[in-house]
């Protein structure tokens, strides 16, 4: 069952891209997956976004940390290939691209996890900062082929305030 934002979101899937059916996704955490229309050796690349409210003080960089630590209990070789704190200081966001070897559907795959963390601003309650993960998941033969349709993508996220044009 998919959980929902600490802020509600608006976004752009990449043409072609469809949305996951929730039973195809059992990861309690994740609000909202879509998948690659090409499976590549029989993994099919994915986007996930998932959030919560973090507690004061707490940093993207120790969210990001916390991250890396929950895909370590279920894959092998979990590397932090790429950091870098984006974004500005009123809207702080962090990349981070990740290796690692995980099974699934019964057969080891090399994936690459390209992760995107924003903080933005609870509109109900100025003070809290929700938190909003968007991670793109794909083989290593094809994460460099859907990275770019990941930032089109991460480019049209903004924060849903209601309003319809």
């Amino acid at each position: 069952m998919p959980t929902t934002l600490p802020v509600p979101i608006e976004f752009r899937l990449p043409e072609g891209w469809l949305p996951a059916r929730p039973e195809e996704f059992q990861e309690p955490e994740v609000a909202f997956a879509a998948v690659h229309p090409r499976p590549d050796a029989g993994f099919t690349a994915n986007i996930t976004i998932d959030g919560g409210f973090p507690k004061d003080g707490v940093s993207l960089a120790e969210i990001a940390d916390a991250s890396v630590e929950q895909l370590r209990a279920f894959a092998e070789s979990v590397e932090v290939v790429h950091r870098r704190e984006v974004g500005s200081e009123d809207a702080p966001a962090l990349t981070q691209r990740l290796s690692f070897s995980a099974v699934a559907d019964g057969a080891r795959h090399e994936l690459v996890q390209s992760q995107v963390y924003l903080f933005l601003v609870d509109t109900e309650d100025p003070h809290k900062r929700a938190m909003i993960r968007l991670a793109l998941t794909a083989t290593t033969a094809q994460h460099d082929e859907v990275l770019e349709q990941f930032q089109d993508f991460v480019r049209s996220v903004r924060p849903d305030n209601g309003a319809r044009s």
